[in-house]
């Protein structure tokens, strides 16, 4: 019996030991989560539109998260200032079309005004984590493991092997609902391009000693993988509004790029599945070979 008790002793003494390792994850996606309810019961009115809002909210999230280690932390290490600067564009180009028109916005309540506020919040975010890296913690930004896209360009300029891609497909591959080209290409533009923004912060991860994450850049990472699975989710049962010209193919294309996206991010989830578990920080393969 006193083995037992010892056991069980032994198995709730752990319980208690992860619980205490992992109260600063569980008070950090408590409080979103908790956020995220009081938008929901106070500006929705529950249309199934409301997971654009909901992966706008979380975009917004992961953003705070990550302004918020920079200024306690005091130090911009391990941050990618490549996919920041993807980023903002994405939401500066996705305000261009959804301040003007009402094509792309949730049908639900929070469409009204909500999704404008968590986008442009997400843009100050992201745009106030350019101006950290590139004043107050300019010495710790470690630009030579943001590396992507540093073949035959200067390595500042990598991120053009993801911008011109996705913004001439744009031109080429967008929906009508605006009826207006500039408006329209501007929100698909937004979609291509989150899609791959992500992959120099993955590169960077990878590129580090030991492949080692700081952990407030996991949770900001996430939240931005998270609101890619709520927008493809979305999607999958809506990509048929965004059919032009009598075809599929263009919303059939959006949904792909999410697809895309989330696919992208596997490795990650898989990873963070382990560091959130086990309450250690995440440790990826490190110095990746072969990516540009």
């Amino acid at each position: 019996m006193d083995a037992g008790l010892g056991g069980r002793g032994g198995s709730s003494n752990m319980v208690m030991g992860a619980v205490r390792k992992q109260h600063m994850n569980i008070a950090l996606w408590f409080g979103f989560f908790t956020a995220s309810f009081v938008v929901f019961y106070l500006f929705s009115d529950g249309d199934f539109s409301f997971l654009m809002t909901f992966a706008s909210f979380t975009r917004g999230f992961g953003f705070a998260v990550l302004l918020g280690l920079m200024l306690a932390k005091k130090h911009a290490r391990g941050v990618s200032m490549k996919s920041l600067q993807l980023y903002a564009v994405v939401f500066a180009s996705r305000l261009v079309s959804v301040l003007q028109h009402e094509g792309y916005l949730p049908y639900d309540r929070s469409g009204d005004f909500v999704y404008h506020g968590a986008e442009i919040a997400s843009l100050a975010l992201a745009v106030g984590c350019v101006v950290l890296m590139s004043t107050k913690f300019k010495s710790t930004y470690q630009q030579d493991v943001d590396s992507f896209g540093a073949l035959h360009v200067p390595t500042e300029w990598g991120t053009l092997y993801i911008f011109v891609p996705c913004l001439l497909l744009a031109i080429v591959m967008h929906p009508n609902l605006n009826k207006n080209f500039l408006s329209d290409t501007a929100w698909t533009f937004s979609m291509y391009l989150e899609s791959m923004a992500i992959v120099p912060q993955l590169f960077m991860f990878q590129k580090q000693a030991k492949g080692i994450v700081e952990v407030l850049v996991t949770h900001s990472t996430f939240a931005l993988g998270l609101a890619r699975v709520l927008d493809m989710v979305f999607w999958m049962f809506s990509y048929k509004e965004l059919t032009h010209a009598g075809s599929n193919s263009v919303g059939m294309f959006v949904l792909f790029s999410q697809f895309v996206h989330v696919l992208i991010m596997g490795d990650f989830f898989y990873y963070y599945a382990i560091s959130v578990k086990t309450g250690n920080m995440m440790q990826l393969p490190s110095q990746l070979s072969g990516m540009v």
